[in-house]
C-alpha cells in the first residue's frame, strides 16, 4: 500500500550521500517521498531519483538563533499539515529537536533517527549543554528513536535523554554493496597507501594520522598516507589551514583535495584509516569495507562496530598517535596474501551486517505499521 513518507534533514548533500540507497528503495516500494531540507547543489540529484523536494528556508545547519529555530518550527509545522504523511524521518540534531515537536502537535507519527553525537557530546560548554536539553525534551514527543550504535542509544538511556521503551538501534544507514563493489586498483601491492577519507577535523584524528605518518615514515619512507576531504577552515574543530599545509608541504601527508566521487580512491588505496573522536556508524568505514578493504580505526562507538579485531582490520586507542601508528606499521609488515584476506573479510562483513538491503528491513516493518 502507498503511503506518504517525508524525509527531513539539515542539508540537501547529506540525502544524497547517506540515504540515496533508502530514498531508491522506497521510491521503488511505490511510496510518495518527500524530502525536505535547504536547497544546495543536490537538489536536482534528489528529484532525478523520483522524489519530491522541498526547500526548507529557515533551518540553518548549525548554531543556536532562537527566533529562526522558532520559524523552522513553524514552517516544518504548516508543511506537514499540508503533506498529510503517514510518517516522517528525522535525520540530525535540528531536524530532531523542532521537527519531532512539529510532527508531534500535529499528531503525525514520526521517527528520530540519531545519526551521531559529533560536536554535541564531545565537547563542554553552552551550546552542548543547550542541545542535550532540547534533546530531553523534545525526544520524548518522538514516536520511535532510532540510534546507529549501542553506545550512544545506552548514554541517551544513562543521562535520561530518552525513555527506553522507544528506542531501538538501526545498524547505520545501509551501504549498496553493488555500488561499491571491488575493483581493480593501479597501485602495486608493494607499494602501501593508507587512505584517511572525510572533513580535516580534529575530531576525526587528523593530528593523530599525521602524527602516525611522522613516524612510520621514519623507518618506511616509501609508505604514503593520504588524505581525501575538505579543509573547512570555518569549523570550530578543523585543523589550521596552515598546520595542514605544513604536513603536505614537508611530505608526511599526500593530499587529494576532496571529491564527492571517493570509489576510484578506494580501490586505488592499501587500507582505509580513520581515527576519529565519535561516530553515529562511519560511512567512510563502510564504503571501504564493502570494496574489500583492510581498516584501522579507533575503538569507539561508531567505528568499532564495522572492525573485527585482527580479521578485517585493527582497532587503535582514541587519540592516540602512537598506538595508530604501530598499529599501521603490523598491517604494513603482513603479506600481500594476508592484507588480500583481510580486505575480503570486510567485503563479507559489510554483505552480511550493513548492506541496504538489511537496513530498509527496518524502515519497511515501521513503514507498514502505519
Amino acid at each position: 500500500m502507498t503511503k506518504k513518507i517525508i524525509l527531513v534533514s539539515n542539508t540537501s548533500w547529506s540525502f544524497f550521500k547517506f540515504r540515496k540507497g533508502l530514498i531508491q528503495k522506497l521510491i521503488q516500494a511505490e511510496h510518495q517521498v518527500f524530502l525536505l531540507s535547504p536547497r544546495d547543489q543536490h537538489v536536482e540529484d534528489l528529484e532525478a531519483l523520483g522524489a519530491s523536494y522541498i526547500e526548507l528556508t529557515h533551518m540553518a545547519a548549525k548554531g543556536i538563533n532562537p527566533f529562526r529555530d522558532y520559524q523552522c518550527y513553524l514552517e516544518l509545522k504548516k508543511l506537514y499539515k499540508s503533506i498529510q504523511p503517514d510518517i516522517i524521518f528525522h535525520y540530525t540534531i535540528k531536524p530532531n529537536i523542532y521537527g519531532t515537536y512539529a510532527a508531534y502537535k500535529g499528531r503525525f507519527k514520526n521517527i528520530a533517527v540519531v545519526t551521531g553525537l559529533g560536536f554535541t557530546f564531545i565537547n563542554k560548554g553552552i551550546v552542548p549543554a543547550i542541545a542535550k536539553q532540547l534533546y530531553k525534551i523534545f525526544l520524548a514527543k518522538a514516536t520511535m528513536i532510532w540510534f546507529l550504535n549501542q553506545d550512544d542509544k545506552n548514554l541517551f538511556i544513562r543521562e535520561n535523554i530518552v525513555p527506553e521503551n522507544k528506542v531501538q538501534v538501526l545498524n547505520g544507514e545501509g551501504i549498496d554493496c553493488d555500488v561499491f563493489a571491488p575493483m581493480q586498483g593501479t597501485r602495486p601491492s608493494s607499494q602501501i597507501e593508507f587512505l584517511f577519507i572525510g572533513r580535516i577535523l580534529i575530531d576525526k584524528g587528523i593530528r593523530e594520522y599525521y602524527q602516525a605518518a611522522s613516524i612510520l615514515k621514519s623507518t618506511y619512507p616509501n609508505i604514503q598516507c593520504s588524505v581525501l576531504g575538505y579543509l573547512n577552515a570555518e569549523n570550530p574543530m578543523a585543523v589550521k589551514t596552515s598546520d595542514f599545509e605544513q604536513w603536505v608541504s614537508e611530505g608526511t601527508i599526500h593530499y587529494y583535495g576532496s571529491s564527492e566521487n571517493v570509489s576510484s580512491f578506494i580501490s586505488n588505496s592499501s587500507c582505509i584509516v580513520l581515527p576519529s573522536y565519535r561516530e553515529g556508524l562511519s560511512m567512510v568505514l563502510l564504503e571501504g569495507a564493502s570494496m574489500a578493504k583492510p581498516l584501522i580505526a579507533s575503538d569507539i562507538a561508531g567505528c568499532k562496530e564495522v572492525i573485527d579485531e585482527g580479521v578485517n582490520g585493527y582497532l587503535v586507542k582514541p587519540m592516540d598517535g602512537q598506538d595508530l601508528a604501530d598499529k599501521m606499521k603490523l598491517f604494513h609488515l603482513l603479506s600481500d596474501q594476508a592484507k588480500i584476506e583481510m580486505g575480503e573479510q570486510s567485503r563479507k562483513k559489510a554483505i552480511r551486517e550493513f548492506s541496504m538491503d538489511i537496513i530498509f528491513e527496518s524502515y519497511r516493518k515501521v513503514i507498514e505499521t502505519v
